[in-house]
């Protein structure tokens, strides 16, 4: 042992470093979440209306429940969500699906995504999930369509996972309830970051995306926030608070409010052609 005088040897700067990094541990990377909506920040459109489409065909409800969702898609299409009318379908939606099974649902809703949804999916939205997953980020659809519908089209993209709205089944066959509450708005956020705590993804360094004002609680949750096809109320808030906009409807984008008359009127046109050619496909069938 040196005396309190003797000066210890120079160990050199190997032995230096060597310490160090015994001393010094690595720090892991953050673990990075992608969060995406899906109804027109993915797929154009409200992907329970075209599900809602197949069941009719199927003889799940009647016309008149097609022009309604018809009409209620054309407005969303012209003007973005609305909470109220978003919770009428709902109501409606849970009442029709009542006694149904399960598997039959999600079979349907396969053969509904291969002929339609798959093809009103956005180009620059693909390119941006598959860019999230190959830096390696865990990428999750957050949206309000029932979760069997989110999971199918998160596999079908394959992506990690989905977070949806959960329709309440016993033995397979749904209730006409629903288990919490539909999610949208800040629900969608808490179970963001409730996913993130279970998964240990650090939100500061994540991303989210959607397209409507409705969708403004989960951009603010992540550090990397971005408006998709952004409806008015969505593009003036990001263009206040500073959040990146992308645009991937081309030249075809979504019509400015010209007032609730004229859209009313064209949203019931469009219906009735889509129910009429609904119903000619089925008998054609």
């Amino acid at each position: 042992m040196p005396q309190d005088d003797e000066v210890a040897p120079d160990r050199g700067p190997r032995a230096v470093a060597e310490v160090a990094a015994a001393v010094a541990e690595p720090v892991p990377p953050a673990r990075v979440g992608a969060f995406f909506d899906v109804d027109n920040t993915i797929i154009r459109g409200a992907s329970a209306f075209h599900l809602a489409v197949g069941l009719y065909r199927r003889g799940f409800f009647r016309q008149r429940d097609l022009w309604r969702f018809g009409y209620q898609q054309a407005r969303y299409l012209a003007f973005g969500e609305d909470k109220d009318q978003i919770d009428q379908l709902r109501q409606r939606a849970l009442s029709i699906m009542r006694g149904h099974s399960v598997a039959e649902v999600v079979a349907i809703a396969e053969d509904v995504y291969d002929e339609v949804l798959s093809l009103r999916i956005y180009e620059g939205t693909q390119r941006l999930l598959d860019e999230h997953l190959a830096a390696g980020h865990q990428v999750w659809l957050v949206t309000a369509t029932p979760i069997e519908i989110g999971a199918l089209i998160a596999r079908r993209l394959g992506v990690t996972g989905a977070l949806g709205t959960v329709a309440e089944h016993e033995d397979g066959f749904y209730t006409g309830r629903l288990v919490g509450d539909l999610l949208h708005g800040q629900a969608k956020a808490e179970a963001v970051r409730a996913l993130a705590e279970r998964e240990g993804l650090d939100l500061a360094a994540s991303h989210a995306y959607g397209d409507s004002a409705n969708d403004e609680a989960i951009l603010r949750s992540v550090g990397n926030p971005c408006a998709i096809n952004p409806d008015g109320r969505l593009r003036r808030h990001a263009a206040e608070v500073g959040w990146p906009v992308r645009e991937f409807r081309g030249r075809r984008r979504t019509a400015r409010r010209r007032g609730t008359l004229v859209a009313a009127g064209a949203g019931a046109v469009w219906a009735t052609s889509l129910t009429v050619r609904a119903v000619r496909r089925t008998l054609q069938g």
